[in-house]
């Protein structure tokens, strides 16, 4: 389930909804993001978050799809958020349910690296009362490329 949003989402609500009815399912693992009220060397007062609708959730979809086909998952659920967010205020939302642990961590982890390189997200931050946007991160890179030619686990 994909969800791109710019209303806040109340994660207690959201994880019930994705396990409710759901007899086969032993775990649900989660990842809740927050914007930091620190960027660089200054002090983050907002953050604007852009995307182009419908392409943005077509990529997600695809990664949806991608994790499902990955691990032996019962559902998968993204929430993202676009707009103007203040430090503190939630982001995003992946989740992920399955029989068992394993596979609903990894799936998450991979959500969130794919999350942060691939999807179609534009941030621009407000830092000491001037505005830039956000580069791409090697690290972030890094991060998502042990998932790359890998259609199993690690």
């Amino acid at each position: 389930m994909i969800k791109v949003q710019r209303e806040d989402f109340d994660i207690g609500v959201e994880l019930a909804a994705l396990s409710q009815g759901r007899d086969n399912v032993g775990a649900v693992a989660s990842f809740m993001g927050l914007v930091r009220d620190v960027a660089g060397p200054g002090a983050l007062s907002a953050m604007t978050l852009e995307h182009y609708p419908g392409m943005t959730e077509r990529q997600l979809e695809q990664l949806e799809a991608e994790a499902l086909a990955r691990w032996p998952l019962d559902r998968v659920l993204i929430i993202h958020r676009h707009g103007r967010l203040l430090p503190g205020d939630r982001i995003v939302l992946c989740a992920a349910t399955s029989s068992h642990r394993e596979a609903a961590f990894e799936a998450c982890a991979f959500l969130m690296d794919w999350l942060k390189t691939k999807a179609p997200f534009w941030k621009l931050e407000e830092i000491d009362g001037k505005s830039s946007w956000v580069a791409a991160r090697q690290d972030d890179e890094d991060a998502a490329a042990r998932w790359q030619n890998n259609n199993q686990s690690e």
